[in-house]
């Protein structure tokens, strides 16, 4: 079965060897990973699709590392649950959350990380570093632990402390930086060559967004191959929306899904919304947002690399960009955790918010099939929900948040 044709520059369409290690074009552009579908359409048949294990590499053939090579914890299959009563709330018939908080180390990261760290093993890669708002952090170091490949990861000093203590854990090298994931991203540039290291931050290597990607795929599968009408995604560095993007056209050249394309749903933080500020302004990518502020750590991304990507994937698909607030994530977040059971980190909280506000203004419509992509569990940031249920002056609540210990 073929594997990856070439490395492909989303900015200057150059290409390169795939076979040999890649970070970004000689321009800048992130590289993207092409495959030779006119070949792949006759050996790989969408029937033949369940036949595969149930995590990502059951779409092993638009993935790029040999078998072999596979560094693999369960990733991927994740449910797509319908959410009856929370669709009532907002007006939606149709309404389905992709619950990603039930990937290894809890989030969509796990994903793109076990594809990128897998390519690491079939490059002979040994040392490899990024920088994550937390999420991403977690799940390098767990598939670098399953690997036994060296790496380093830099986090902002107030990134949840579930992420640095899952960091710890795995014995990966842990360095906190007194700013933002920009900030942290530019010390791992600074550092990789003389360190050794394979730069793995957001859309520096093409082969995170090959594992992410496939979040496209299975909800095509899940939906029986009737594409949903609209994916309201959180937009931080934005992998996820590119990724599966990536994947419906992908399916398209394949003769999966002829041709239909879901509506991409950007949702960015208020306090923090440089995507949606350029879309606003019609612009093809953004500029740095200043004093970024939320709490929600993966949407607290200036300014991303990939931008320009998010914002193709929105405007050729006919959908759009919004802003939450962090209360308006918060209630949301509580809403869906009510009505649904399912508990969402406040960046996939933001999507039940949007999904909301885009039904109320007549943008979706009650009977479109609108998938939620929930990123992550919230037990990845309790900070964020403890500021709505604030400790008592005393009582049972003070035993909140400590060791447990005998009384």
């Amino acid at each position: 079965m073929p594997k990856s044709k070439c490395l492909e520059c989303s900015s200057c369409h150059r290409k390169l060897d795939a076979a040999l290690p890649a970070n970004l074009c000689a321009c800048g552009g992130p590289l993207l990973v092409r495959y030779d579908l006119g070949t792949i359409r006759h050996r790989w048949l969408r029937r033949d699709v369940g036949r595969g294990p149930a995590n990502i590499w059951r779409y092993a053939p638009v993935l790029p590392p040999l078998a072999e090579h596979i560094v693999s914890l369960g990733e991927g299959w994740t449910p797509l649950t319908r959410a009856r009563r929370l669709g009532a709330r907002i007006g939606a018939e149709s309404l389905w959350v992709k619950d990603e908080g039930l990937n290894p180390t809890g989030s969509f990261k796990a994903r793109g990380l076990s594809c990128a760290v897998s390519m690491c093993a079939e490059l002979g890669i040994g040392k490899v570093a990024l920088a994550s708002a937390g999420n991403a952090a977690s799940a390098l170091a767990a598939y670098a632990a399953a690997a036994g490949i060296e790496a380093h990861v830099f986090l902002p000093r107030d990134a949840p402390q579930a992420n640095f203590l899952e960091c710890r854990a795995y014995g990966v090298r842990v360095t906190l930086v007194d700013g933002l994931i920009g900030d942290c991203g530019r010390l791992v540039a600074e550092r990789a060559p003389a360190e050794g290291w394979f730069d793995l931050c957001t859309l520096h290597e093409p082969y995170r967004i090959e594992g992410n990607k496939t979040t496209g795929y299975e909800i095509a599968e899940q939906m029986e191959w009737e594409i949903p009408d609209a994916i309201v995604c959180p937009a931080g560095g934005g992998e996820g929306m590119i990724g599966m993007w990536k994947a419906f056209q992908e399916m398209d050249w394949l003769g999966w899904i002829g041709g239909r394309r879901p509506r991409m749903i950007a949702v960015q933080a208020a306090g923090c919304a440089p995507i949606v500020r350029a879309f606003e302004e019609n612009q093809p990518a953004s500029r740095p947002f200043e004093d970024a502020r939320t709490l929600a750590p993966g949407l607290r991304v200036p300014k991303a690399l990939g931008d320009f990507l998010v914002l193709e994937a929105v405007r050729s698909s006919g959908g759009t960009c919004i802003a939450v607030t962090d209360d308006e994530m918060l209630d949301a977040g509580m809403r869906l955790a009510a009505d649904e059971g399912i508990y969402t980190a406040p960046e996939g909280a933001a999507t039940v918010a949007a999904a909301g506000k885009l039904l109320a203004s007549g943008f979706l419509k009650a009977t479109d099939r609108i998938v939620l992509y929930n990123t992550g569990s919230g037990l990845k940031n309790p900070e964020a929900y403890s500021t709505r249920f604030p400790r008592a002056a005393s009582g049972e609540q003070d035993k909140l948040g400590g060791l447990i210990t005998p009384r």
